[in-house]
């Protein structure tokens, strides 16, 4: 429970602004690893300078945050939350796990830069997310998604 209260004491900053963060967020995962922007067909023909900006991206950078908001405020108890998402990212979208471990050090920095998580929230948010990472596997496995 230590762990989400440090999180979530600045996910306040997070909320204010979905779009922007969750377009920051997205941007800087293409730029940092350029092969998972091609994971998202709507934004495969995207050139990087473009990406920053764009409403698409900051659309959809907003839905992964709200969905890590909810993740975050249920504190551990995110069975129900979770594995629809894991499903429709093995069976739809077809994303490997290591994008979720990928994200998470672009959230960390966004967070730590834009809502104020200090050294401790950093940490703190990389045991959650290594959690939910692992419990997405599970689902991975349970519906034979090899990601």
């Amino acid at each position: 429970m230590a762990d989400f209260d440090l999180v979530l004491k600045c996910w306040g900053a997070v909320e204010k602004d979905y779009n922007g963060l969750g377009g920051e967020v997205l941007t800087r995962l293409f730029k940092e690893t350029p092969a998972t922007q091609d994971l998202f067909p709507k934004f495969k023909g995207i050139a990087p300078g473009d990406l920053a900006g764009n409403a698409a991206v900051a659309a959809h950078g907003a839905t992964v945050l709200n969905k890590l908001g909810q993740l975050l405020k249920a504190k551990g108890n995110h069975g129900t939350i979770l594995k629809p998402l894991a499903t429709t990212h093995a069976n739809q979208h077809k994303i490997p796990l290591n994008n979720f471990k990928l994200i998470t050090e672009v959230l960390v920095k966004v967070m730590a830069e834009k809502a104020g998580l200090d050294a401790a929230g950093q940490d703190a948010f990389r045991r959650i997310m290594a959690i939910v990472i692992n419990d997405i596997d599970a689902v991975y496995k349970e519906v034979g998604f090899a990601g």
